[in-house]
């Protein structure tokens, strides 16, 4: 089973190499931080707050890419959590059928916020982290 989760913080040390966002679940309380670098932390904050950049970003030309091959990003699981890493999947439709990309949860995340997709949490991952 999946759950929804939404970005609830996301804690920028621009003195530090690992970042931090924070997911929580849409329908409940339960959440978990996972560290990011500051590229990908930069990413998602700038999406998020609407700035654009004079030149597409790496996730912004990923979502060009998949745009411009009928593609669509539906949905981001965080699918696991194997030795203290997450795993993430960016799950695609083109013309009707279904294709799963494997994905560190940091891009995955940041393509999440250029193409809008809502992202998902495994219940076995927040079983793990205590959430």
């Amino acid at each position: 089973m999946e759950i929804e989760v939404e970005l609830s913080k996301i804690i920028i040390n621009e003195s530090s190499d690992q970042q931090i966002i924070v997911l929580k679940e849409r329908q409940g309380e339960r959440s978990f931080p996972i560290v990011i670098g500051i590229v990908e932390v930069f990413a998602i904050d700038r999406r998020l707050k609407g700035i654009a950049t004079p030149r597409p970003m790496t996730h912004d030309l990923l979502d060009g890419v998949i745009k411009s091959l009928g593609a669509k990003v539906e949905k981001i699981v965080i699918n696991d959590l194997r030795n203290h890493t997450f795993y993430a999947r960016i799950v695609l439709s083109i013309n009707g059928r279904i294709s799963e990309v494997d994905s560190r949860p940091s891009d995955a995340i940041a393509l999440g916020a250029a193409s809008g997709a809502p992202i998902f949490v495994a219940e076995h991952v927040f079983d793990q982290v205590g959430g």
